[in-house]
């Protein structure tokens, strides 16, 4: 008896040591206006141009296509909500126009976890979008996990640049 209450008290610890206080059944998202921001901290003003004439073949000009995301996080930052905000305006002023939204983590975790986190970061910003209009049949989200890295390496510097969800133009 005692070793059946030892044996599931230490599996108890087990889980709950590698479980995360992420909630990977929600897709959180943040409403607000603000500036751009990189991993680093810098903070810049995103020029805005929803304009179909000054847009590029590969979406709108001037708007990043990169939201980036705290560790172990999918909620969208309000500092990224410009980079969101154009992309909808150009996405709903363009409705033959499709995207592919890629959800990135950095190297540490798990194969699965981080494909389920890398997902998770790709429809949050898809719900942003469509959240401001732009029609659900204009995106896809996809995953990579951590198997595309933007920077090699260990370290915070690294893999700030590698949570990231990228937004790339499809048609």
């Amino acid at each position: 008896m005692l070793k059946r209450t030892i044996y599931s008290l230490a599996i108890v610890a087990l889980i709950a040591g590698c479980s995360s206080g992420t909630k990977l059944n929600e897709t959180p998202v943040t409403d607000g206006r603000g500036t751009t921001a990189q991993p680093g901290g810098a903070s810049t003003v995103t020029p805005v141009n929803a304009d179909q004439s000054a847009a590029t073949a590969q979406g709108p000009v001037g708007v990043a296509r990169i939201v980036y995301f705290d560790y172990d996080s999918y909620t969208v930052k309000p500092e990224f909500q410009s980079i969101i905000d154009g992309h909808a305006r150009f996405l709903k002023s363009a409705p033959q126009r499709r995207i592919s939204i890629e959800g990135h983590t950095d190297e540490r975790g798990g194969r699965e976890y981080n494909l389920a986190l890398g997902q998770k970061r790709a429809e949050a910003v898809r719900r942003a979008l469509t959240l401001l209009g732009v029609n659900d049949s204009q995106i896809e989200a996809v995953s990579f996990g951590k198997e595309k890295p933007a920077v090699q390496g260990s370290g915070e510097e690294a893999w700030a640049q590698n949570r990231r969800a990228e937004i790339r133009y499809t048609r």
